[in-house]
């Protein structure tokens, strides 16, 4: 049975399973794990179900795994029946169980009844700290930063800490959007502990490194990974030309690019998705093209990812023969995103009427991204008429978004539209709008110091008595 089920082959298990007039647990057990193995998580709850009813016992390994099923496919109810089942049972108290029960809890959000779960454990393992970790870290919204704080203070109270806690933590402050705060603990964890990161550690903080640090922090984790050993990995190596194509180093991706023993869709998404943020158009094409040829299907990322490098590089035929050939030939679904993409690339090339036909006849609705893009095509050809028709629309999306007001504010008064202006800024004082200051910032000596707009005092002061150089975490 186990043999099949690791083939995939889980109608061939099932025979061998009906072939027994006495089931005992284990057998019923390597049923339920192969169904789970495959992703029929429904048909893993029915052969539960029926083992129950055949009054037979399950034992801790059957809960785990349920807990887990339960976990993968998001069923917080089905969760829930697992759960009073190992209660009734006695095996609530097991650590593993448990470990399993608030893991599924966590996934599902409900952090207070894993917290709960994990108050009630009389013995609790490195693992039990560690799910809760995760679970607080990981989420995201308007709460994030609440959920951060809890977890860092469960963090601090565990006496030991291996790299799956540290790891956990430090992905907390990325989601959060914390960077400086992960980077700190990332240094926390190899200097002051001795810990030393494993490739998952550093595909989490790759991200902070981009945002606060630049391409010389990537460099340096690039080159830890390297000395370690961990550069092997598809997750680490899709990290890393992700990272450097945001950070400037298109080169240095390629060369990871092209020397991967082995590319999945995330390889070749990053790739193209890079090639179209630094506006080389034809490389995305060629590149998409090459992976067309290799019989990789594209999914909706790697098409955005070539549509906007159309766009952005003015290959009008390129981006609306890829859009055709993704929705005709490999039946992608028109997203949201794709008929942005679609938007901006008539747009740019003056087609503003076809644009806005585009828009009419799109199978979804259209959202702020799709009216967005007509506003700033209309803006870059000058065409008045179209801008205001995009601006009534994206407003009319958005009434609590005071970029759009700003924004049409800004071109009203370079109409020299006063009245006009009065009566957008009166609206925003109505609803009380207030746009944030831009903001920039510079690292200096480790240190980052932001700028708000007229903030030239404190920019000249910096910039004329300190020598700066870049954020360097050379610690590693």
């Amino acid at each position: 049975m186990s043999a099949y089920a690791a083939c995939k082959s889980v109608r061939d298990s099932k025979l061998v399973f009906d072939s027994f007039d006495d089931k005992s647990v284990y057998l019923w057990n390597t049923l339920i794990n192969g169904y789970a193995k495959s992703r029929a998580y429904e048909v893993a709850f029915e052969v539960f179900d029926q083992m129950c009813r055949g009054n037979v016992v399950p034992d801790d390994y059957t809960l785990a795994t349920l807990s887990k099923v339960a976990s993968e496919c998001g069923d917080l109810a089905a969760g829930k029946v697992v759960h009073g089942k190992s209660a009734r049972i006695g095996f609530v108290l097991d650590v593993v169980v448990a470990n399993s029960l608030m893991s599924m809890y966590c996934k599902c959000g409900e952090l207070n009844e894993a917290r709960k779960l994990f108050e009630e454990m009389p013995d609790r393992s490195i693992a039990s700290w560690n799910v809760l970790v995760t679970g607080y870290a990981s989420l995201s919204g308007d709460d994030k930063c609440k959920e951060v704080d809890a977890g860092r203070r469960i963090f601090e109270r565990m006496k030991s800490k291996n790299v799956f806690a540290w790891t956990a933590m430090i992905n907390g402050y990325v989601i959060f959007g914390d960077s400086e705060g992960a980077l700190s603990l990332f240094r926390k964890m190899i200097v002051m502990y001795d810990i030393e990161p494993n490739d998952i550690s550093l595909v989490s903080i790759l991200p902070a490194c981009v945002t606060h640090a630049g391409l010389s922090a990537v460099r340096e984790i690039h080159s830890f990974a390297i000395r370690k050993k961990l550069d092997h990995g598809v997750s680490l190596s899709n990290a890393l030309i992700d990272a450097y194509c945001k950070s400037g180093g298109l080169i240095a991706a390629r060369r990871i690019f092209d020397g991967a023993s082995f590319k999945d869709a995330v390889s070749w998404s990053s790739m193209i998705s890079g090639y179209g943020l630094h506006g080389k158009g034809e490389e995305a094409v060629l590149l998409y093209n090459e992976m067309l040829m290799l019989g990789i299907k594209p999914d909706m990322i790697t098409v955005v990812g070539v549509l906007a490098a159309c766009g952005r590089s003015g290959l009008v035929n390129e981006g609306l023969n890829v859009y055709a050939s993704a929705m005709n030939d490999y039946g992608i679904e028109p997203t949201v995103e794709i008929c942005a993409c679609v938007v901006d690339i008539l747009g740019r090339s003056n087609q503003l009427d076809r644009a806005l036909q585009f828009i009419e006849n799109m199978h979804v609705e259209a959202g702020p991204s799709v009216w967005g893009a007509l506003v700033n095509a209309s803006v870059m050809h000058g065409n008045h008429e179209m801008r205001d028709l995009a601006y009534s629309f994206l407003v009319r999306m958005e009434p609590e978004n005071p970029s759009n007001y700003v924004s049409l504010s800004n071109l009203h008064a370079s109409s020299r539209k006063w009245d006009m202006v009065a009566g957008v800024r009166k609206m925003m004082h109505q609803k009380g709008l207030r746009k944030e200051p831009g903001c920039s910032w510079i690292v200096i000596n480790g240190r980052t110091n932001c700028f708000y707009v007229a903030d030239k005092e404190l920019f000249v002061m910096l910039t004329t008595r300190i020598r700066y150089r870049y954020f360097s975490i050379s610690w590693l």
